[in-house]
Formats: C-alpha cells, structure tokens, sequence
C-alpha cells in the first residue's frame, strides 16, 4: 500500500494525507459501486478504518 502511496505523491504532487485520502476515496466507491469486490478491494488497498 505504501507504494501506491508514494507513486500519488509522485505522479500527482501530492501529500501523504492527500494521497491517502484519495485511496480511501477510491476504496469506499468501489466498495459501494461493486460490492462483489469488497474483499479484493480490501486485500488490494487495506481492510477497515482509513487507508
């Protein structure tokens, strides 16, 4: 996960609190949008609370 981190902060100029908000961001309307994948998405970026 903290990889993905890091590549935001790179690619997109941004903080690590940003860039992690935009990871949970993603995370919650996957989740939502594609409840089938909740536990992949989980695995992927992090079960629970904030990434």
């Amino acid at each position: 996960m903290q990889e993905l981190i890091d590549k935001l902060k790179e690619n997109a100029g941004i903080n690590d609190e940003q860039a992690k908000k935009v990871l949970e961001t993603i995370k919650e309307y996957v989740t939502e949008k594609f409840p089938m994948l909740g536990g992949a998405v989980d695995s992927l970026l992090g079960g629970g609370g904030s990434a």
